[in-house]
């Protein structure tokens, strides 16, 4: 069998488990198809370094992401057949970190949903996608793939909930929105029908009327920074370096938590609802936050030493 057909087996597999592969599965896609170019069909450490030395540059934890792709899925063809060779761990430099999310402005995410608005199709479908999809996942935190992932029903107009049906490892919760939220998202299924001419199952779709990809928002999301100067322009449709989509979801965590110190709610009592609100496993992952923005850390030192002051008088 090819690789590419295994990984298909491979994708399934893990997906039954819960597992969301978007990024996995693109770079395993781009690997299996480099190694059926050169006629291999078992994995070694040479063919992933053949393959690793005809990708583009790129900073260290996305180099060790696409080791780790092919590193797992070597482990599994590996369980099965001994002749693939599992690449040894350490074999690139460096270690997963990570970065220090950029928190947009009120300012910025305006901008990036007025360009987005402005992205060019033949029914201007792609523009109300986006910048809608944009703005929901500014206001709700949302994940990209848990944004993709909606249906039309997941709205629930009348209490102003949305269910999130395909959260991290399979996951499911609700989340409560504000009525300008609501209204928004019935707003934009209205104009979407409208243009497609019927009513399509998928919250956010195409001039097609097909579910928006992951890969066609992550480009849109690009091109609506470029054009704004938050990234540079790059030729040949590259997204470029620069404010991510995921920031956007950081960015949300981190004004909510600003705002609780602003207001002088207790963190400690509020992180739990964040926590659940974001979908995180393990509230250490929400506090991470308050380590990866200096505004947070500040707050946080202020009301702690607010805290031990009052606790000695």
């Amino acid at each position: 069998m090819s690789l590419a057909s295994q990984l298909d087996r491979y994708l399934s597999v893990r997906r039954s488990l819960g597992y969301d592969l978007g990024t996995s599965e693109r770079i395993l896609r781009r690997f299996t198809r480099f190694a059926d170019r050169e006629g291999v069909d078992h994995i070694d450490t040479a063919l992933f370094l053949r393959w690793h030395a005809t990708l583009a540059d790129a900073c260290t934890s996305t180099r060790v992401a696409r080791f780790t792709a092919v590193r797992l899925f070597a482990q599994w063809l590996s369980s099965f057949d001994p002749a693939h060779e599992v690449p040894p761990r350490g074999l690139l430099p460096g270690s997963i970190q990570r970065s220090r999310p950029h928190i947009y402005t009120d300012a910025e995410i305006e901008a990036i949903m007025v360009a987005a608005t402005e992205l060019p199709s033949i029914y201007g479908l792609r523009g109300l996608t986006c910048s809608t999809l944009f703005g929901l996942i500014a206001v709700t935190g949302l994940r990209i793939s848990e944004a993709l992932g909606l249906d039309r029903g997941d709205i629930d107009a009348e209490h102003g909930v949305l269910r999130v049906r395909q959260g991290k490892l399979g996951k499911e919760r609700l989340l409560p929105l504000d009525p300008s939220v609501v209204t928004r998202l019935i707003g934009y299924l209205a104009e979407r029908d409208r243009l497609i001419g019927h009513p399509a199952k998928p919250l956010f779709v195409t001039d097609k009327a097909t579910r928006l990809t992951d890969c066609s928002a992550r480009y849109n999301f690009a091109r609506a920074c470029q054009e704004i100067g938050l990234r540079t322009p790059q030729p040949y449709c590259k997204h470029g370096r620069g404010p991510r989509i995921h920031d956007l979801r950081h960015s949300f965590a981190v004004k909510t938590m600003i705002k609780w110190y602003r207001t002088g709610k207790d963190p400690a009592r509020e992180m739990i609802r964040l926590t659940t609100y974001l979908g995180h496993r393990n509230p250490s992952n929400t506090y991470w936050y308050l380590e990866a923005v200096p505004e947070l850390l500040d707050l946080a030192m202020a009301r702690a030493t607010a805290d031990s002051g009052e606790a000695v008088q």
